[in-house]
């Protein structure tokens, strides 16, 4: 669908967020004279109302009825595709697009003026392997664009060229996308229950980016993720002896040594296959990834993922509020191994299973183990029916949790945040999340910048 389809139909856009800003602006600019209709959150129809006077604002969540009056309505990435309402109106006749579709449907092949786009998605990972691939196609001379899910919806670059556009899919965005030069899937665990509904819909979800991919790179260490993709005609790997992986200290292609992984700011053997999947991606496109290898040197962490913020009164603070799964949890662990880390997990429960994390405790615990909001509960049950030998307590809030963390680590030790649960219990998202743990540890919040490296340059 292009925009141009829009033209004279009821249109509704759902969500005033981000990416329904960037929508109705693009609808404005193309369509001025369209009429359009939000649905918004009762606190957002001031706000709405000032950014388009023109626009019929409704402060309700829609039910079938209002959905089905419309022709073409016009979602955030953050409404499931698999409402009740959303499902009868779409039986009905009312078609369901996004900003994702959108941007899509005027840069696609089918246009005749095709944008080259390497389209990365993973249940971890997928955020600092996008910006690794811009990096280094900027480092190689590159007009890359770096937007999507990680910061920058993209109709806000509608109008814009480059000569790569790097784009970060979500598991609800995947199914959005047009035909694409390469897809890369970083990884693949349970996440987002409560969004598709069940483990198996999430990863058919996800991995709906296959279908349109000439190509497709995969993580060769899940063999869960080999074994859904062995059909895909095009397919190449990371993380195999043959090709880009990691060995001794080195990130390597076969067995040239490339990279020392210690000289990547990123710790943790996650994000050194992070590089190799980036590298991975560029060799695959055609370009000259040996060349582009030294410049991980100058790569800069995202914020928010295993970000270091410092030592303040004897310990050291790490910030990896990103995490909202208990798999990211035990990555985060394995990073700080042979340190003494307290860390601070739980928040908003969405029934995500935290067996594997118990039994790694079990194995190898860590200095602490704080347990805080609403899934706090239920982790804690699980450590000490599993006779997890390490100190473990129950908090409500992250305040208690940073006071328990500082009370039970020893000086020169690590207090870690790093959830393995969403923020939504408590905070708006994980970065608010993260800003705050900082100022409890003494930092200052406002030196924790965006992601570096959005938009077309």
């Amino acid at each position: 669908m292009r925009i141009a389809d829009l033209d004279g139909q009821r249109v509704a856009v759902w969500g005033f967020g981000r990416e329904g800003r960037a929508a109705i602006t693009a609808l404005r600019k193309r369509l001025p004279r369209q009429s359009l209709t939000l649905f918004c959150s009762p606190a957002e129809v001031d706000a709405a109302q000032a950014f388009d006077a023109a626009l019929d604002v409704h402060a309700v969540e829609p039910d079938t009825v209002v959905l089905a009056a419309f022709d073409i309505v016009i979602k955030s990435p953050g409404i499931s595709a698999y409402k009740p309402a959303l499902l009868a109106a779409q039986a009905q006749g009312t078609r369901f697009t996004s900003g994702t579709a959108l941007w899509f449907g005027e840069n696609g092949i089918d246009q005749g003026r095709p944008a080259r786009v390497i389209a990365v998605t993973g249940t971890k990972g997928k955020s600092t392997t996008s910006a690794l691939i811009a990096h280094l196609t900027r480092a190689l001379g590159m007009h890359t664009a770096l937007a999507g899910n990680i910061g920058l919806p993209l109709l806000e670059l509608l109008d814009q060229s480059a000569d790569l556009w790097v784009i970060e899919l979500s598991s609800f965005q995947t199914g959005e996308a047009g035909p694409l030069e390469l897809g890369v899937v970083t990884s693949l665990y349970e996440e987002h229950l409560d969004w598709h509904g069940s483990r198996e819909r999430y990863v058919a979800d996800k991995l709906r980016l296959a279908d349109v991919s000439q190509q497709l790179l995969v993580n060769a260490l899940q063999p869960a993720l080999l074994e859904r993709t062995q059909g895909h005609p095009h397919r190449v790997q990371f993380g195999q002896p043959t090709g880009w992986h990691v060995a001794d200290g080195f990130i390597r292609r076969g067995t040239q040594d490339v990279f020392p992984i210690d000289q990547l700011a990123a710790p943790g053997l996650h994000n050194a296959l992070n590089a190799c999947a980036a590298l991975a991606a560029l060799a695959a496109v055609g370009m000259d990834a040996l060349a582009a290898a030294p410049a991980l040197a100058h790569f800069r962490p995202l914020p928010h993922r295993l970000q270091t913020l410092g030592e303040y009164a004897g310990w050291y603070w790490i910030n990896d509020s990103i995490s909202t799964t208990p798999l990211a949890t035990l990555a985060a662990l394995e990073s700080l191994h042979g340190r003494a880390v307290s860390v601070l997990v739980g928040g908003h429960d969405r029934g995500l299973d935290w067996t594997p994390f118990v039994e790694a405790m079990g194995g190898t615990p860590p200095n602490a183990i704080i347990c805080m909001g609403n899934s706090g509960t239920r982790i804690e049950a699980a450590l000490r029916a599993a006779e997890v030998r390490c100190p473990i307590v129950r908090v409500d809030d992250l305040a208690s949790a940073v006071a328990e963390a500082k009370a039970r680590t020893p000086k020169d030790g690590v207090i870690l945040l790093s959830p393995g649960a969403p923020s939504f219990d408590q905070f708006k998202d994980y970065a608010e999340r993260g800003r705050r743990f900082a100022e409890i540890g003494g930092f200052d919040a406002g030196t924790i910048v965006g992601i570096e490296g959005l938009g077309i340059s």
